[in-house]
């Protein structure tokens, strides 16, 4: 895991919230921070390699300046890259990183906690060992994420502000490939450098 903003030293619990960033989004910014009313510090990791999708639109670097531009001046949020992209593999990194007494918890929304806990591990009982070492803090997105009785006491919900919850990261790109808004979307501070980046978006998805 390499970290790509300042970060604090050793929190007792931190957040984690892995994301393509492609770009980043006020939604991603709002999820982070009200994860911060219960945890001490959020990271939010841009993994090099993803479960489930390649990189197309922003590169990796790209990805890396625009989270960079958005963290610079909120200090308890900071941004980090991993080697893998499951949770369970970017917790292993974490938990290398900060040692055993930190509290790891995930924060994502209701349609990443769906894949998380439906995911084919191979194993039936993956999911249930994983939440033995790392929580969820999940947010609702366009609907509340109901999770597994067997799983409730590991997984906990999160409130969003209003409207924020249907913001994402694909509608930013169709915006900008329609020539429509899209600068209410995502923080000001990578307004300027999506305006430079925005011909990436351009091309049919």
């Amino acid at each position: 895991m390499q970290f790509l903003s300042p970060h604090r030293g050793k929190p007792a619990r931190l957040g984690i919230l892995p994301g393509s960033f492609n770009p980043p989004t006020r939604a991603h910014l709002a999820l982070a921070e009200a994860a911060l009313a219960d945890l001490d510090e959020v990271v939010l990791v841009l993994p090099r390699v993803f479960p489930h999708k390649n990189y197309q639109g922003a590169s990796f670097a790209q990805r890396g300046d625009m989270l960079r531009a958005v963290l610079e001046h909120r200090p308890r949020l900071a941004a980090a890259a991993s080697e893998g992209g499951l949770f369970i593999e970017i917790a292993q990194e974490f938990r290398a990183a900060y040692g055993p007494n930190v509290q790891l918890v995930f924060v994502c929304g209701r349609d990443a906690a769906e894949r998380i806990v439906g995911w084919d591990y191979g194993n039936p009982n993956a999911i249930n060992r994983m939440l033995e070492t790392f929580q969820l803090l999940v947010a609702c997105r366009e609907g509340s994420y109901e999770p597994p009785p067997h799983l409730r006491h590991h997984i906990r919900a999160l409130a969003l502000p209003a409207g924020l919850g249907a913001i994402s990261a694909s509608d930013v790109r169709r915006r900008i490939r329609e020539g429509a808004a899209w600068q209410h979307l995502v923080p000001d501070e990578i307004v300027p450098i999506l305006g430079k980046l925005g011909e990436i978006y351009r091309s049919p998805e």
